[in-house]
């Protein structure tokens, strides 16, 4: 029966077949449960060119095709700057699976480069808001990003560690700068080894970040490069050996603080004292 089936076609196939707990389930799960896509939506699919938005892109494809009610893709490639071969595997990657592109340029990775500080964090700001903005044009309501479950929790360490706050990462959330537009996560429940074992089935091959970070990082000696990022990866995997559940019970923690246990905690940017509620108690 495979025999009569092609290349894509077989990659597809796998998603539904052996990859179907891996990949297909939390990715239903995770629509269903945050409520990602409605009828009549219509979504920028922001497509880097790396394993995880590629992936994306191919799971909303294929839910599009079987959805009980209809919505519309356009499925965005931003160029930042990429160096000829990138885009051109970007655009070999997109053609195999099938995948109908619309790119648009810009000249961010140039901008980022120029700044000494943070430059991952500008250059997401940037990426971000061109990508806003493109699909904004295209009349897209919503942008969907290929960030997974590992993101999320790598994303609340370094935030721990880091940032000396208690903050995940949510599966939507409305745009401040961009009135009437939603952010979606479709792949948040999706494990990153599951992604990449995925690839390594179907002898799919795709680009990095593409810029000086990410090849500093790929380069240097420990695996870290100065990447806080890829330094709380590895330490998660460490810790791994010891409690296989470490990353699950990170996200169920994440899905059920007890604001009541806390000194202290922000919301919509204002903060608040134990102590209000514990007054409260005593009148």
């Amino acid at each position: 029966m495979n025999r009569n089936l092609d290349r894509c076609q077989l990659i597809e196939r796998s998603i539904n077949t052996k990859f179907r707990k891996a990949l297909w389930t939390p990715f239903i799960q995770a629509i269903r449960e945050y409520e990602l896509i409605e009828p009549n939506d219509k979504i920028a699919v922001c497509i880097s060119g790396g394993k995880d938005s590629m992936l994306m892109a191919k799971l909303l494809q294929e839910l599009q095709k079987h959805s009980d009610f209809p919505f519309e893709l356009v499925y965005l490639v931003m160029d930042p700057g990429y160096a000829p071969v990138n885009r051109q595997k970007i655009e070999d990657n997109a053609s195999l699976l099938r995948i109908p592109i619309t790119v648009f340029e810009s000249d961010i990775f140039a901008a980022a480069d120029s700044v000494q500080q943070n430059p991952c964090y500008l250059c997401a700001r940037m990426r971000r808001g061109a990508l806003y903005a493109k699909a904004q044009e295209l009349g897209c309501r919503k942008i969907a990003l290929g960030h997974h479950f590992s993101d999320v929790i790598e994303t609340t360490v370094m935030a721990m560690f880091y940032g000396a706050q208690l903050q995940a990462m949510l599966p939507k959330l409305h745009s401040q700068n961009f009135p009437g537009m939603t952010l979606i996560r479709p792949m948040y429940a999706i494990h990153e080894e599951d992604i990449l074992a995925w690839c390594r089935y179907n002898e799919l091959s795709f680009i990095q970040c593409a810029c000086r970070l990410t090849e500093r990082v790929h380069n240097s000696a420990d695996g870290v490069g100065g990447s806080k990022r890829q330094e709380i990866k590895l330490l998660l995997r460490e810790l791994r050996k010891t409690n296989p559940n470490i990353e699950k019970n990170i996200f169920r923690a994440i899905h059920s603080v007890s604001l009541d246990t806390f000194p202290a905690y922000k919301t919509e940017g204002e903060l608040h004292s134990f102590l209000e509620r514990f007054r409260a108690m005593e009148e």
